[in-house]
């Protein structure tokens, strides 16, 4: 068979992978933006470096996103298919698989928005606070805004680890595109089919980073 009636008769599987995959990218980025911004935030009031008065609490959030971090990710990942199959019902499928993959990506997006707003000059918040701003005032109007291009670029950097976690789900029955490749390229020796699954990959990291760059340079304030 040629590689061409190979590729047509592979095809919608490969779809199908595609499929399960954004299936999963969109689960985690979505949870990833709307706990670990606020994570990350919090770590950041809470650092000692920024004189916060909640030490306990940064170093309690410190631990937890340490050791998600630090926790080999596919035994991670075989660790919670029991609080998978508790919370969803089923533990296999492309929607249990974004449980871990949620996880993960607020822990490593977090540890991201703590460094990028502990670069933020301290000369704003003396702005800020001159201009008698509260708290939130000085969060929302000056901390994010001018850590606004910056956090863009972390949370590219996450999607993009995001993308490379994916592949290992068909472990667990995920599925996605890495399951493709390694099902039908590797362990059915078609080492065509395989490239071209890791050729997408590389695509689809490719286009994430510079859609993330251009944004990013697009709302620099200091340009």
């Amino acid at each position: 068979m040629i590689f061409s009636e190979t590729l047509i008769e592979y095809w919608p599987s490969l779809l199908m992978g595609l499929k399960e995959t954004g299936i999963m990218m969109v689960i985690s980025m979505f949870f990833c933006l709307v706990i670990g911004l606020p994570l990350g935030l919090g770590l950041f009031l809470a650092n000692p470096k920024v004189k916060g008065n909640h030490l306990g609490l940064y170093w309690l959030l410190n631990f937890l996103v340490t050791v998600v971090r630090s926790f080999p990710y596919l035994l991670f990942v075989i660790a919670l298919i029991p609080v998978t199959r508790s919370l969803l019902g089923k533990a296999f499928g492309p929607i249990p698989s974004s449980v871990p993959l949620s996880i993960v990506a607020v822990a490593i997006f977090a540890r991201l928005v703590e460094q990028v707003l502990l670069d933020v000059p301290e000369e704003i918040y003396f702005l800020s606070n001159s201009l008698g701003t509260s708290r939130l005032q000085y969060i929302w109007n000056f901390l994010l805004v001018e850590a606004r291009s910056g956090l863009v670029l972390a949370y590219t950097t996450t999607t993009v680890s995001m993308v490379s976690y994916s592949t290992v789900m068909g472990v667990v029955g995920g599925g996605g595109i890495g399951d493709f490749a390694v099902r039908v390229g590797y362990q059915r020796y078609e080492y065509g089919i395989m490239y071209i699954a890791i050729i997408i990959m590389i695509a689809l990291v490719f286009i994430l980073q510079m859609i993330g760059n251009l944004i990013a340079q697009k709302i620099d304030k200091r340009k």
